[in-house]
C-alpha cells in the first residue's frame, strides 16, 4: 500500500481514515521500541518543531531531553487498531532540544552508513528470519512456560497448533506493508519462524523493531504468549535472528554465482566480517542467556563461512531466480537492529577497503580443528567491544560506555542469582 508522503497529504489521509491517534515510535539504546501518542492535531508542530520527550533510562542518560520528528515516509496503520478511529504510526528521527541532530540516533546513523556504501559505488538490502516461541497462559491470561504444541521442524496441524496465529501474524505483517515471504513450525515445540523480503537496510530495521510487536499482540489476542528468549529450553533449537545481505555493484552481485566465482570484493566484505565480529557480537547477541545458545544444534560456535548447510556463521546463498547473499546466522531477536545492521555493513565494508582475503581455514566445510570462536560469554563480550577501536570508530563513545555498562549489570546480577535459568526467565522470557 502507498501512503502520502508531504504534510498536507498526510493531513488529508489521517481525516479521510478516520485517524485518531498518531504514535511516535523510535527505539532505545537496546532496540526496544518506544512511542508517545499525538493526537492528529500535533502533526504540525511535530514535523516542524518536534515532540519533546524525557529521555532518561532510555538513551544516554546525560541526554534527559531530546525531540521526535516523524519521518513521513514511514507512516503505517496498525490493523490491529479499531477501523472507527484508527491509529497511524511513524518512526521518528531524534534531536537536541536546539534543533541540531542528535548523534546517539540510531536510526540516522545507519541510514548515513547507507550512504556511505552508495557513494562508494555499492548497493546493498538486507532481509531477517527470527524465530520466537509460542506459549499457553493461563486462567488470567498469563504467560505459563508450556508450549503451545509439540510440534516439529515443518508440522502441519494437528501437530501445529501455531498455524492460524501464524497465519494472522502474517496477514497483518504484509497488511502494513512489512513484506513477509515465508513462514513455518521450527523445530522446537511451539516455536515458529517468519522470513521477510530484502529491503533496504533503514526499512528492514525498522520492519524487525516492529515484528516483535505485532507478534506478541497478535499472540495476545489468541490467548497466547510470545517469547523472542533465545534460549528458553536447555534442551530445544533456541531462537535466532538469521540476517540476509545482499551487495551489488554496477547491478551484479559481488558474491558471485558460487563461492568459486565470487568477487574479490565479496571474498573481503565476508572475511571483513568475520574479521570483526567478536568486537560486535556484545550489539548482535546482548543478553546472558543469548550464549547458551551458541553451538548446540544448528547455532553457529565457530566464526566460519561455507556454502554448504553446515552451520557457519556465515552462509553463501545461491537459489535459481535470485541475486547471490550470504546469511549472518549468529544473532537473535533481542539484538538493536540498527545497531546491528549498522555493525555488519561497516565491516563488511572495512574487509573491502582493506583487502582483506577469505581464506580456506575459514571453510566450515574443511572441518578443522582450529577456527576461532564467538565469544562465550556477554562478559567476555563486553570486554572485546570496549577494547575494539573497530566498534569506537563506528558507535559514539557515550553510546558504548551506556550499553556496556548496562550489560555488565545482567552478568553482575546473573552471577549473583542462586537460580540461573530462573534469572533468565525472569529478565528474558
Amino acid at each position: 500500500m502507498l501512503f502520502p508522503k508531504t504534510e498536507t497529504d498526510i493531513l488529508d489521509f489521517i481525516e479521510e481514515n478516520d485517524v485518531k491517534f498518531i504514535r511516535m515510535t523510535f527505539c532505545d539504546t537496546f532496540g526496544n521500541m518506544r512511542n508517545i501518542a499525538i493526537m492528529p492535531r500535533e502533526l504540525h508542530r511535530a514535523v516542524t518543531v518536534g515532540i519533546p520527550f524525557n529521555a532518561t533510562g532510555l538513551l544516554e542518560a546525560s541526554h534527559q531531553n531530546l525531540l521526535l520528528k516523524p519521518d513521513t515516509s514511514t507512516l503505517l496503520i496498525l490493523p490491529w487498531r479499531p477501523q472507527s478511529g484508527r491509529v497511524v504510526r511513524f518512526f521518528c528521527t531524534l534531536y537536541h532540544m536546539d534543533g541540531t541532530p542528535y548523534e546517539g540516533d540510531q536510526r540516522r546513523n545507519l541510514r548515513e552508513t547507507m550512504k556511505s556504501i552508495q557513494a562508494q559505488g555499492y548497493q546493498c538490502e538486507m532481509g531477517t528470519c527470527c524465530e520466537f516461541y509460542l506459549f499457553e497462559t493461563d486462567m488470567e491470561g498469563n504467560p505459563t512456560r508450556i508450549p503451545c504444541d509439540r510440534g516439529g521442524y515443518l508440522d502441519v496441524a494437528p501437530l501445529d497448533q501455531c498455524e492460524n496465529t501464524r497465519r494472522e501474524i502474517c496477514l497483518s505483517l504484509d497488511e502494513m506493508g512489512l513484506n513477509p515471504t515465508t513462514s513455518c513450525h521450527k523445530h522446537g515445540p511451539g516455536q515458529n519462524e517468519i522470513d521477510f523480503v530484502c529491503s533496504n537496510p533503514l526499512t528492514a530495521a525498522d520492519n524487525m523493531a516492529h515484528y516483535k510487536t505485532v507478534v506478541k499482540t497478535i499472540a495476545t489476542q489468541n490467548g497466547l504468549y510470545a517469547s523472542f528468549m533465545p534460549k528458553p529450553f536447555p534442551d530445544c533449537s533456541g531462537s535466532a535472528l538469521k540476517i540476509t545481505i545482499s551487495v551489488k555493484k554496477d547491478g551484479q552481485s559481488i558474491f558471485g554465482t558460487s563461492h568459486e566465482t565470487m568477487t574479490p570484493e565479496g571474498s573481503a566484505f565476508i572475511a571483513g566480517i568475520l574479521n570483526r565480529v567478536r568486537d560486535f557480537t556484545i550489539f548482535s547477541n546482548p543478553t546472558v542467556n543469548s550464549y547458551e545458545r551458541f553451538g548446540l544444534r544448528a547455532a553457529p560456535k565457530s566464526i566460519t563461512w561455507s556454502e554448504e548447510n553446515c552451520i557457519p556463521l556465515i552462509q553463501l546463498l545461491y537459489a535459481p531466480g535470485r541475486d547471490a547473499s550470504i546469511e549472518f546466522r549468529s544473532a537473535d531477536a533481542y539484538c538493536n537492529p540498527y545497531i546491528t545492521f549498522q555493525m555488519l555493513l561497516s565491516a563488511g565494508m572495512a574487509g573491502i577497503q582493506h583487502h582483506e582475503v577469505l581464506t580456506d581455514t575459514m571453510n566450515a566445510a574443511s572441518n578443522s580443528d582450529a577456527f576461532k570462536t564467538l565469544p562465550h560469554s556477554l562478559q567476555e563480550s563486553i570486554t572485546l567491544a570496549q577494547n575494539s577501536s573497530f566498534v569506537r570508530s563506528i558507535l559514539p563513545e557515550v553510546l558504548i560506555r551506556d550499553f556496556s555498562d548496562a550489560m555488565q549489570k545482567d552478568v553482575e546480577a546473573y552471577q549473583a542469582a542462586q537460580d540461573s535459568q530462573e534469572f533468565c526467565f525472569e529478565r528474558y522470557f
